[in-house]
């Protein structure tokens, strides 16, 4: 875990600097074109280098992703919510993804779009943790004889837990947060150990990022960069009791908004789908986009009057425009920088700092911009832009609060910047309990919790009136057999016969290895039952149950010729456990093993190696018992046996998980989904 935590956090580190470095001369570039053309009436130019600046980055970056890795594309968050659920989803924890997904978040964020590098920071983590634990590379082809006692599913997915809430402390400096989001939202299996090793974990990468960014911004030993999102201290901000229920409305607000962002982005999404799928048009969409964003950005500067006069820091970057003398554009502030430091401006300016109409139009604009970036072939995340886009919005609340209660010393309008942008991001993502920790860890003021928890809570109850949070709505659209935390409503009735999957692939307790192959080479399938014959077949049980084997340890004995009939040549050695960690996690396919024509008449004694006392449940169980024995136990697969111990079927998860629950504006109903073998 210090491992993990250290490792994290120089990702991080490295991931900050680069976009520091680069946006702050792509800006500085920028404002000089932009300072010399305004006089000059040449302002086309700096419109055209904003443009290229901004193509350029994301085209590396959508490139990396199209055409190298695409499960890199996104905040990974999702997948690796699947992975922790026991969903082996593919390369999701390889290093070429981890090297995919830090250099493209670095140039999505460079590149101007409205995406954050939050949410891939979790990736990142997860995939850091399942490299250390195994001890070895299988990209590299190097094994550190290591850690061998971690490969195997259950140790390696409690270690990528610990990846993900590193990857969390990192990004918000927030390690209990970090813990309470694995919680919350990743983790499936939890248990009391893993809670203390996974906080310490979040620690050591909070503590190596603080160290390393305070250093290279010239502090070292300060220690006053806990995170890469630096919200900036709240220490005399306080609420009035009286501002309670305008939290409660703002929270109504960023669950409508929330339900709005997920419902256009689920539509886009669908439409990607189905029409955007050669690879060169996806690299283009992201051009499109970043085209886009920069024309907005530059129209928004150019035709809004909206000047203040210059401050002692307003922004890096303050470009005069059409101001006079002294003052600087106030939107052009916000479009000048990173997203992270937008939200810092919005949350600390002071009051006047802004116009009524340049926010409002910045929001409607941002939002659609945010909802159109999500779900590009890039690495981005979310965390950020749904923050900006309710900081927005928050921050006209504050203003109308301040006409309504002139003079009143607890009316802060960054204050309700802060508000909007949890009930915003909580609207989004549907978290309450790791985001208000997450928040108040980032701003360093537990006096806010309660207003930010009850913020949260009603944009959650407000936003799942109408649809799922944007992580579960991408899951449902990327097929995945995902396990919820309870079992479907209204399935008491449905049995596990009608569930399970018939006829079944069985072996014998002692099978021939042409049968072996052939049903490996022929067959799907990840675990067989191993039974005794039945005495009269029917077609309705397929004999009595003995155990079940899996199709990894078939084929690494198939590799490694443990036949009957060599053993002489093995038997000294047993079937040891080192064959099957030194083969995990890539399995070699059947493809890749060589059975020769007289091989296939040895036989193979699976009992030594099968599961002798698995889990099975009777044929009469009810789906709901079947889905609590999966979701409790990790289960992958569920033998189904009659009163007679005989076996008449199999569960996975895949045939728990075509039922699903609908809920849509109060209703509910059952459906069944179609499963689709590809």
């Amino acid at each position: 875990m210090i491992f993990i935590g250290i490792i994290t956090a120089l990702i991080a580190c490295c991931i900050d600097i680069a976009i520091e470095e680069g946006s702050s001369a792509k800006f500085a570039f920028l404002k000089e074109q932009v300072d010399k053309c305004v006089a000059e009436e040449c302002l086309v130019y700096p419109f055209l280098y904003w443009v290229l600046l901004n193509v350029v980055p994301v085209v590396i970056g959508s490139a990396l992703v199209v055409y190298i890795e695409p499960v890199a594309a996104g905040s990974g968050i999702p997948q690796v919510k699947c992975y922790l659920n026991g969903v082996k989803v593919p390369r999701i924890v390889r290093i070429k993804t981890l090297i995919v997904k830090a250099v493209g978040v670095t140039c999505s964020v460079i590149g101007g779009l409205a995406v954050g590098k939050e949410g891939p920071m979790i990736h990142s983590g997860a995939v850091v943790a399942a490299g250390i634990s195994q001890g070895k590379s299988t990209t590299f082809r190097r094994d550190f004889n290591i850690f061998k006692y971690f490969r195997e599913d259950h140790e390696k997915r409690d270690f990528v837990s610990g990846g993900a809430a590193a990857g969390v402390a990192a990004a918000f400096g927030a390690p209990v947060g970090g813990v309470l989001f694995s919680l919350e939202e990743g983790a499936s299996f939890w248990n009391q150990s893993l809670t203390w090793r996974i906080f310490f974990g979040s620690m050591i990468s909070t503590f190596t990022l603080n160290v390393v960014l305070s250093t290279y911004h010239g502090r070292p030993g300060e220690l006053t960069f806990a995170g890469l999102l630096n919200f900036g201290k709240f220490d005399n901000t306080s609420y009035d009791f009286r501002e309670l229920p305008v939290f409660i409305v703002m929270g109504c607000l960023g669950g409508l908004s929330g339900a709005l962002f997920n419902y256009l982005n689920f539509k886009l999404t669908v439409f990607r789908i189905r029409y955007i799928t050669k690879k060169y048009v996806k690299v283009l969409e992201t051009v499109v986009v970043a085209a886009c964003t920069a024309t907005v950005g530059m129209g928004m500067i150019l035709y809004l009057n909206d000047c203040k006069p210059l401050g002692e820091d307003p922004t890096k970057y303050p470009i005069q425009m059409y101001c006079a003398d002294g003052q600087y554009s106030a939107v052009g502030s916000i479009w000048f920088q990173t997203p992270e430091a937008s939200v810092r401006s919005l949350f600390h300016d002071p009051p006047g700092s802004h116009k009524l109409t340049s926010i409002l139009i910045f929001f409607t604009f941002y939002f659609f911009l945010s909802c159109w970036t999500y779900g590009l072939s890039v690495s981005s995340g979310l965390f950020i832009p749904s923050l900006l886009t309710g900081a927005a919005w928050g921050r006209v609340v504050g203003m109308g609060m301040e006409e309504l209660f002139p003079g009143q010393t607890w009316v802060d309008p960054g204050k309700y910047a802060l508000i909007g942008a949890a009930a915003q991001l909580g609207g989004v993502v549907r978290m309450t309990i790791s985001l208000t920790v997450i928040l108040i860890e980032a701003t360093g003021n537990l006096t806010l919790g309660l207003p930010l928890m009850v913020t949260l809570l009603t944009a959650k109850w407000v936003g799942d009136y109408f649809n799922e949070g944007i992580y579960d709505t991408h899951i449902q659209l990327m097929g995945v057999p995902i396990l919820g935390w309870e079992p479907p409503p209204l399935s008491h009735n449905i049995y596990a016969t009608e569930v399970m999957s018939c006829p079944v692939v069985t072996f014998n307790s002692v099978e021939t290895v042409g049968k072996i192959a052939d049903v490996l080479t022929n067959e799907t399938y990840n675990g067989f039952p191993v039974v005794d014959p039945p005495l009269c077949p029917d077609g309705r049980n397929f004999g009595t149950f003995r155990g079940l084997i899996l199709r990894s340890q078939l084929i690494v004995v198939l590799q490694h010729k443990l036949y009957n009939e060599t053993a002489e040549s093995w038997s000294h050695k047993g079937f040891t456990i080192k064959y099957f960690r030194d083969a995990y996690p890539r399995y070699p396919t059947i493809q890749q093993v060589h059975v020769s024509d007289e091989e296939r008449h040895f036989t193979v004694d699976l009992r030594p190696i099968m599961n002798p006392a698995p889990y099975t449940c009777l044929h009469n169980a009810s789906l709901p018992r079947l889905f609590r024995l999966f979701r409790g136990l990790g289960l992958r697969h569920l033998v189904i046996v009659n009163d007679n111990n005989e076996v008449v079927g199999m569960v996975t998860r895949k045939d728990l998980a075509r039922y699903r629950v609908e809920k849509h504006m109060g209703r509910m109903r059952l459906e069944e989904l179609t499963i689709l073998d590809r």
